[in-house]
Formats: structure tokens, C-alpha cells, sequence
């Protein structure tokens, strides 16, 4: 450790003596050290090699990178600066600016000047056409989703960034819109192929003309290192957030958990909640997470009373009451009872009302003037709903939080989340739904000790190019209660739910901007996670937008990188209960290649028992976050649950996020007719690519809105390689890349393949809306002849990831390949040839081997108490191995031929089902024989003998020559 009182200058010369130093090509950096009691804001700036090339310049209307232009007819009032020009100061760690300043030749920005200040600024960057590009665009002002083109004006509103591919150079260029000063920025389409930058600060009161680095360009060979170096980029220029890879991510990653949402909507209450959780752990699979979501929050309504709650709200939009929960009450004899019928009922019921409303506000719009049998019907359906609800339970008090009861130990959310722990020991976290405001409307004035006032609401314009959204309507309509103060969610902590799950929105005019009020809000709730929720106990909800990522996340981790799980279309479209699905894999795939520089992806819950549930649990299974589901109670298919999550409640998670395959970033995988989505992920002694036909629906830009393309809805063929794996984005992933072959199973046809690097591509088809996941494990060649190579548990979807560890060892006298692998069920491996013994912990059981290589056994779920089991391995003394009159039967050392045997070890018997860890200890030994001779022992090919040396039993089958003993 250093410590200066006085800045001090380091350099660093990247050269082999003093003496031989060129000046001209050596690497060197400065350190302004700040004082001892200031070390979080060191001013660092590094100064770039002379040596390296600018990869971009601006001149004479073009912006070029490495010679070939990207945009032509570039504006006069257009500038560029390099990145070095731009340096600042930065908390960033050390390693990750000398990483950035090391790449900074390979980026800029863009900026632009006005002659008058306004609070909305819209100016050209130059045109393109004809060039390839992949954007992420918000399509809801929660929401963002892919879009691709080959032109300026067949950009969509609100890009939040356009990646554009350049074949010249064999690279890609990004182009992203960021945040200067007050102001945030985004991409728009503009005529003859221009792309326009918008840049608005959210609030006349703030205004400006100049902007110097409103937009980052950056270069890379590689789109994947691109992602990360852009954003490593900006994360050193702005310091106003931070990457992933500089945070702690929550536990839950790798866990099973329940959503309520799909199971209840606004109608969420305790005993439902209980006896939904009770529900997966009776059904073999043990949540360890909850999400409480939407609806547990005591609201009301303008102009009702402030110590009552509303009444009667059931669906989104509409935003109802919680119920309150006593103590105990679900602990003893007298629990109360639940209907799980009845929150279908209440759904259903309010679906008709929206249905109804929806009619009769289109007849307004047509010219209707008499409603009355409009609203005959709805009044007529309001009754009915609130007979299905029956009496109202007492309401809240309003002291503390609420409903959350704070001051109450024994009622509210606290008792109930007690009661939770208290039942169920494998549930690590609890979640609770709530917005940054409070709740959607926020807070009412008066409701609370916190200072809150409404503020009315206004949509950017940027918006006016996106889908309709009922909440977003509401929202204006009714305005947002602003907390002056960010308070609420400190209040959660005295309530127990481990963590809440934040929905991020702002209104901005009186306060500065967008940004500012953001700035404002973002620091409350930073502190507060530093504080009370671990850190990085939060996932992020409704933030799909650049300003978020780049202003809200010092501290959060996790968040979804898609739109809602929609079970069916809400406008009615029958075949949206297909479309939909495919559309929401699309959203969280693409996502992820920016989200995932921030944020750890989270590809949100869905219904085991939907019509795709399959389809969705091969995306979760594949997609390195967290698997949950919003199965109403009473609904559920264990068996598709059991395929992605253990016993107890932990998952075979992958090592990475998910992203599209190259071959998959400038084409679009919704309505072309040909292209199948295409992920690719790591496991940790292999990869997996997986395939998924998402075709039938996507973006409309003339209707502004996601609908279905039923001619796309058919098979699609498509062609899959080992080289599509990235392997070099994941460090520990590196070596298997290495592989002179590999074998391929196919998790749903059950078919196991060989591959070298060199094969032709693998060709299958895809029906609509199915899938199929591809493992690839290198092969490992043992001794002279024999290959091997573990699949995993065959039972589960990603099956490549219940394999845990791995080691092979090669003696004197034998060979081996240990392994740890957990769960239970079907364990595959490829072999060449045939083993010669299986055995689970030092017990022999059975196993089958056919000539295709496949060899497989049953592996049971065994319970311990720690969860783990050490890998035993049964040694056989090669040298002197003696039979029933003491003579030696077998001598020497390496023969020139062999024939394997396995021996399975897994500590302990019990099958008792909890929710512990447990593991599954393969070890396969093969062991190479000398010639020996025992006249009394014959093996022959295709007999089965059974030999007992020394009390050590020998079972050999289908030898592939005579093995004398």
C-alpha cells in the first residue's frame, strides 16, 4: 500500500531495459492520488500509446471508422471527440480503467449545438442505408425489445441502441445515446435515411444547446467484447453506475421461487399465499424464494376515505387492497380455510368487466350516445364480482406503513412473513412487490407522515411512437402522489420481507428533469439498499430504459430483461396464447446483450400448466438466472417443474446469461420465415445452444404495436455448429474450445452425436413454438482407445449443469474420471466402450451401454444433512490381487489392451426428500490389464462372468477380445 500527501506521477514503460525505451511506443499512466481520508474518488487519467490508430474520424461530412464510412451527410453542427479528450474523474476499480484506457482508440462521441437552449433537442447524426443493424428500441415506456433494418428511417422511436455491422473490416460499430448534464438522449428514425438523436431533459425549466458527448461510439471484431468494452466505457465516463462484474448478485440466482401475480392479480392474500407455497412443497419442490406481488399494498382512490381501503380490485390497472394477517392464525388447528377456485372466479369476473368497458368506451368513439346497455351490463358484472368477493375483511390501521402493520408485531406483513419462515424452513426470501413512487398513482397526500403532492403526468413525446399501455393511461389520468422525501421503502425493513422488487418510474417537471429527479430518488434508494436489503437485494421491474441503467445502479443486480409473461393476448387474438411466448424469449435474449453488462438477467416467471410451459421452461432452463412461476394455486405441472429445479429448491443453473448466436443478431427470429432463435450459454464442463422457433408475431411500426403474423407460425429449419459457442466470454469456459471432438446430445429427441470442429453443421427443424437444446461436452480421449465424456442427468432440461465437478487421473495402473453430479434420475455419459463395473458409494448396481456410446444409470435423490458428500474412490491394489488358495492371479502392471469399469459413489442410502443439497459422486475408473492366466477364469465376448477374487466381485460384459485373468 502507498499513501502520498502530495500527487504523484507513476509510469510504467513497457519496455525490456531503461536503456532500450522508445518514447514513442511505451505505456503510460498518472496517478493523481487522492488524499488518504478521500480514497473513493481517486482522479485517475491514463495517457494512450502514440502507437495506436484512432479507429474513428469525422471529416468533410462522413464518420468513418477505420476508413469505411458509417454515416454520410453528417451536419456542420455534428462533433466528434475521442475518448482520452474526455477524461474524467472516476470511482471505478483501477484494473477496469486501465482495461477501458487500454481500448480507448477504439471510441468517441458524438455531440451536437443548437443556436437557442430548449428542453428538447432533436438533431441528425448522418444518414446510413443499405447496413445491416440490430437495435433495442422501447416499444412500452417499461419495455424495450430488438428491432433490425438496414437504414436510418427503419429505426423505431425511443432506440435506446443501434449496433451496425461493417463486413469491410470484419467489425461492428455501436451507437449509443447516454446522459449528458440534464439530459438524457435517444435514437429516432428520420427521412431519407437519417438517424436523428433526441436529447430532453423532461422539464421546460431545464434547458440547453451544447452537448458534447451525447452519444458513445465504439468498435470491436467481436460483438460480445463489444458490449462489454462500450459499456466498460461508459461506466468509467459517467460514474454514475456500475457493472455487474463490480457487484454482488442476490443469492436467488440460482434458486426455484413463486410469483403471485399470475395466481392472484390484485386479489393477493395471506391464506392464499400460504397455501400456495405449501402447494410446491408438497408437490416435491421446495420454493426458496417469494414474490408477493402487485396487490398486497393497502390503497385507495382520490376523494375516498383515507382510512379505507378500495374495494373490488382484481385486475391490473386497477390496483387494489392487501389483507390483513394475524399472527399465527395459519400455524394452528383453526387455520382459516381457502378456496383455490376463487381467485379464478375473480379473474374471470373481471375480465368480463374490462371486456364490457372496453365495448362501451368504443361505442363512444363510434358516436353512440345511448350507453345504457352498456353499462346495465357492467353494473350487472360489478355485482356479480362483489358477491364472489363476499364480506370485506376489517380494514387496516393506518398508523406506521399501512397494511404492513409496522408497529404491530403480531398483524400485517410482518406476522405473515414470520408465520412463513416459521413453516416453511427452505424459504431463504421473501419479495415484495413495490414502485419507486410508493405504488403506481404514489403516495396519497395526507396518507402518510411523509410529505407527498400529486403531480400531474406527461408522456414524452419520444413515447408517442410506442404501444398504448393501459397503465400508463391511468397513470396520466390520475397523476403521481411524489414523495418529497425517499422514505417508504426503508419502512419495508421493519416489516421483514427480505427484499423488495422495485418498479421504476418518475415525473419530473418541478424538479429539474428526469434526470435530476431520478439523481434524487436513485441516491434514496441506493442508500437504502446499502442499508437495509444486503446491498443488492432488489430486482428490478419496468426499467427498460436507458437513464435507469445508467443512473440507477450503483447497488442493484438483478433485474428482468423482458416485457410481462402474457398468457394469452389481451386484445383477443386466440393465437396470441402461442405468438406471445415466442415474443417474450426475443425480449429477454436480446436484452441481455446490454442488460447484461449492468444487471444480471432475469427472464421472468411463467405458468407451468400453459399451453407453452414447455416451451418457456426450455428458455429458463438455459438461461443462467433465476426459475420462477406464477402457477395459480392448484395449478401446476410437477413433472415440467422437476425438469428445471431440484428437490431442494436449487436449479442447474448455467455459468453466463444467454445471448443470441452471431448468426442471429441482424436477422429477425419473430416473421422472417426462416430464422430460429438460436442462445448460446456455458455449463461448467461444457456448453449449450439452444433453439427455439419464436416465429409468428413481432413489431408492427404502422400499427405501433405487437401483433401476430400467422403465416410465420410454421416450421423452420435451421443449422447449429460447436463453433457457435463463444466460448472465449467466459474465462473458466476457455479450455473447452480446446477440444479436437465433442459429444452432442439432444435433450428432446434423446439422440447423442459426435462432432469435431471441422464437422458440417448439424440441420434439424423446428415446430412452432417447440424446441430442442443442444449439449456440447469435449470429448476426453484415456489411454490409447477409449473416450469418454458426461452428459448429466438426462431428466433435467439443462442437464450439462448437474454435473459439478470433474477430474481425471491417470497411475501407473489405471485411469479414472471422477465426478460429482447432483440430483437424481437418469446420469448419461458417452463412452467408446463398455464399463466394466458401476457402483454407487463401494455398492454395485446396474448400468446399460449400447454401441452408439451411450451409458447410463439410475442415480437416486439422497438426502444429507450437510448437504454434501465426498468423492470416495474404491482403489484396487493392481500387483497382487490373490484367489480363494492364495495364489496370484493377476501380476505386472499396463497390458496392451483393456476394458473399463465404473464405480459410482454417493454417500448415503436415504431417500428422504428435503431441502438440502445433495450430490451424486460418479467415479469411473478403467483399468488396463497385463496378461496373467487363470485356467479356471474365460471371459468371452458377449458372456457374462462373474468372478470373486479376494471378496472383490468382477462383472465384465460384451469384452471386446479375450481377456486372460
Amino acid at each position: 500500500d502507498f499513501q502520498f500527501s502530495t500527487p504523484s506521477l507513476i509510469e510504467i514503460h513497457n519496455c525490456q531495459s531503461p536503456t532500450s525505451c522508445n518514447s514513442s511506443s511505451f505505456l503510460c499512466f498518472s496517478v493523481l492520488m487522492a488524499p488518504p481520508n478521500d480514497p473513493v474518488s481517486p482522479i485517475l487519467s491514463l495517457c494512450r500509446s502514440n502507437s495506436l490508430e484512432q479507429y474513428f474520424d469525422l471529416s468533410n461530412g462522413k464518420f468513418s471508422v477505420k476508413g469505411v464510412p458509417l454515416l454520410s451527410e453528417v451536419p456542420s453542427n455534428v462533433t466528434f471527440n475521442h475518448f482520452h479528450s474526455t477524461s474524467q474523474s472516476s470511482d471505478a476499480p483501477f484494473p477496469l480503467i486501465q482495461r477501458v484506457r487500454a481500448l480507448s482508440h477504439k471510441g468517441g462521441f458524438l455531440g451536437f449545438y443548437k443556436e437557442e437552449p430548449s428542453d428538447r433537442l432533436m438533431n441528425s447524426l448522418g444518414r446510413f442505408s443499405n447496413r445491416d443493424f440490430l437495435s433495442i428500441f422501447r416499444f412500452k415506456t417499461w419495455w424495450s425489445t430488438m428491432w433490425v433494418g438496414n437504414s436510418g428511417s427503419s429505426l423505431q422511436m425511443e432506440t435506446q441502441w443501434v449496433l451496425l455491422d461493417v463486413p469491410e473490416i470484419k467489425s461492428y460499430v455501436i451507437i449509443l445515446p447516454i446522459i449528458e448534464g440534464s439530459f438524457r438522449s435517444a435514437l429516432h428514425p428520420g427521412t431519407d435515411d437519417h438517424v436523428m438523436i433526441c436529447a430532453e431533459s423532461g422539464s421546460t425549466q431545464a434547458k440547453a444547446s451544447n452537448f458534447d458527448a451525447i452519444a458513445y461510439v465504439h468498435a470491436s471484431e467481436n460483438p460480445y467484447n463489444l458490449m462489454k468494452e462500450a459499456y466498460s466505457a461508459l461506466r468509467v465516463h459517467l460514474n454514475t453506475f456500475r457493472l455487474l462484474e463490480e457487484k454482488t448478485i442476490p443469492n436467488l440466482v440460482d434458486k426455484f421461487g413463486w410469483c403471485t401475480w399470475d395466481a392472484f392479480y390484485l386479489t393477493v392474500e395471506p391464506v392464499g399465499v400460504w397455501h400456495g407455497v405449501n402447494e410446491f412443497v408438497e408437490g416435491g419442490v421446495s420454493p426458496r424464494f417469494l414474490i408477493i406481488d402487485d396487490g398486497w399494498q393497502s390503497i385507495n382512490l382520490d376523494g375516498e376515505d383515507l382510512h379505507e381501503d378500495a374495494k373490488n380490485l382484481v385486475l391490473g390497472g386497477t390496483q387494489m387492497t392487501a389483507r390483513l394477517h394475524r399472527g399465527g392464525s395459519m400455524l394452528g388447528p383453526d387455520a382459516p380455510s381457502f378456496d383455490p377456485k376463487k381467485p379464478k372466479l375473480l379473474i374471470a369476473k373481471a375480465i368480463e368487466i374490462e371486456h364490457a368497458e372496453k365495448n362501451r368506451d368504443k361505442a363512444i368513439r363510434s358516436g353512440v350516445t345511448d350507453l345504457s346497455e352498456f353499462e346495465t351490463k357492467i353494473q350487472k358484472l360489478k355485482q356479480e364480482l362483489e358477491e364472489i368477493i363476499g364480506e370485506e375483511e376489517s380494514s387496516a390501521s393506518n398508523e406506521g406503513c399501512g397494511s404492513c402493520s409496522c408497529g404491530a408485531d403480531n398483524y400485517g406483513m410482518k406476522a405473515f412473513t414470520s408465520d412463513l419462515r416459521t413453516k416453511f424452513k427452505g424459504l431463504d426470501d421473501i419479495y415484495v412487490w413495490h414502485a419507486l413512487c410508493g405504488a403506481w398513482g404514489g403516495v396519497r397526500p395526507g396518507a402518510t407522515h411523509l410529505s407527498a403532492k400529486v403531480i400531474p403526468c406527461k408522456v414524452s413525446p419520444g413515447l408517442d411512437g410506442t404501444m398504448t399501455d393501459l397503465a400508463v393511461v391511468k397513470i396520466v389520468e390520475g397523476g403521481s402522489g411524489l414523495l418529497i422525501l425517499i422514505k417508504p421503502i426503508i419502512c419495508l425493513t421493519l416489516c421483514t420481507p427480505t427484499f423488495p422488487k422495485l418498479t421504476l418510474e418518475y415525473v419530473s417537471e418541478e424538479y429539474g428533469g428526469r434526470v435530476e429527479l431520478a439523481k434524487a430518488y436513485y441516491k434514496g434508494l441506493t442508500h437504502s439498499l446499502q442499508k437495509n436489503f444486503n446491498g443488492t437485494g432488489l430486482i428490478a421491474s419496468m426499467h427498460q430504459c436507458n437513464d435507469f441503467f445508467f443512473l440507477g445502479t450503483k447497488q442493484i443486480s438483478i433485474g428482468r430483461v423482458g416485457d410481462d409473461f402474457w398468457f394469452q393476448d389481451p386484445n383477443g387474438d386466440p393465437m396470441g396464447v402461442y405468438w406471445l411466448q415466442g415474443v417474450h424469449m426475443i425480449h429477454c435474449a436480446y436484452n441481455s446483450m446490454w442488460m447484461g453488462q449492468i444487471i444480471h438477467p432475469d427472464w421472468d416467471m411463467f405458468q407451468s400448466d400453459h399451453l407453452c410451459a414447455k416451451f418457456h421452461a426450455g428458455s429458463r432452463a438455459i438461461c443462467g438466472g433465476p426459475v420462477y412461476v406464477s402457477d395459480s394455486v392448484a395449478g401446476h405441472d410437477f413433472d415440467l417443474i422437476k425438469k428445471l429445479v431440484y428437490p431442494d429448491g436449487t436449479i442447474p443453473k448455467c455459468q453466463h446469461f444467454a445471448l443470441p448466436t452471431r448468426d442471429c443478431l441482424f436477422k429477425n427470429p419473430l416473421f422472417d420465415n426462416k430464422t430460429v432463435l438460436k442462445i448460446w450459454n456455458f455449463n461448467k464442463y461444457g456448453g449449450v445452444i439452444g433453439a427455439f422457433n419464436c416465429q409468428g408475431a413481432g413489431w408492427d411500426p404502422k400499427e405501433q404495436r405487437i401483433k401476430g403474423y400467422s403465416d410465420c407460425y410454421k416450421p423452420i429449419s435451421c443449422s447449429l455448429h460447436v463453433s457457435e459457442l463463444e466460448w472465449d466470454q467466459k474465462i473458466e469456459a476457455a479450455n473447452l474450445c480446446k477440444a479436437e471432438e465433442y459429444v452432442v446430445y439432444l435433450n428432446q429427441a434423446e439422440e447423442l452425436r459426435l462432432v469435431t470442429p471441422k464437422s458440417d453443421a448439424i440441420q434439424i427443424t423446428i415446430q412452432p413454438s417447440t424446441f430442442e437444446l443442444f449439449s456440447f461436452v469435449p470429448i476426453k480421449k484415456i489411454g490409447s482407445s477409449i473416450k469418454f465424456a458426461p452428459i448429466g442427468l438426462t431428466n433435467m432440461l439443462n442437464s450439462g449443469g448437474t454435473v459439478q465437478e470433474l477430474e481425471y487421473k491417470t497411475t501407473a495402473v489405471e485411469f479414472s474420471a471422477q465426478m460429482k453430479v447432483k440430483g437424481g434420475g437418469n446420469f448419461l455419459a458417452y463412452s467408446s466402450e463398455s464399463p466394466k463395473k458401476c457402483c454407487l458409494n463401494g455398492t454395485e448396481v446396474a448400468f446399460e451401454w449400447s454401441t452408439d456410446g451411450k451409458l447410463t444409470l439410475n442415480l437416486p435423490w439422497v438426502e444429507e444433512a450437510a448437504g454434501n458428500s465426498d468423492v470416495r474412490r474404491s482403489r484396487r491394489e493392481a500387483t497382487c490381487l490373490r484367489g480363494h488358495r492364495g495364489e496370484t492371479v493377476f501380476n505386472g502392471v499396463l497390458g496392451d489392451f483393456c476394458c473399463s469399469w465404473m464405480c459410482l459413489a454417493v454417500t448415503g442410502m436415504a431417500a428422504k426428500v428435503l431441502q438440502s443439497t445433495v450430490y451424486a459422486m460418479i467415479l469411473l475408473q478403467l483399468l488396463v490389464h497385463s496378461h496373467g492366466f487363470c485356467s479356471s477364469l474365460l471371459f468371452g465376448v458377449g458372456k457374462v462372468i462373474v468372478a470373486d477374487l479376494c471378496g472383490i466381485r468382477f462383472v465384465v460384459t460384451n469384452v471386446a477380445r479375450w481377456i486372460y485373468i
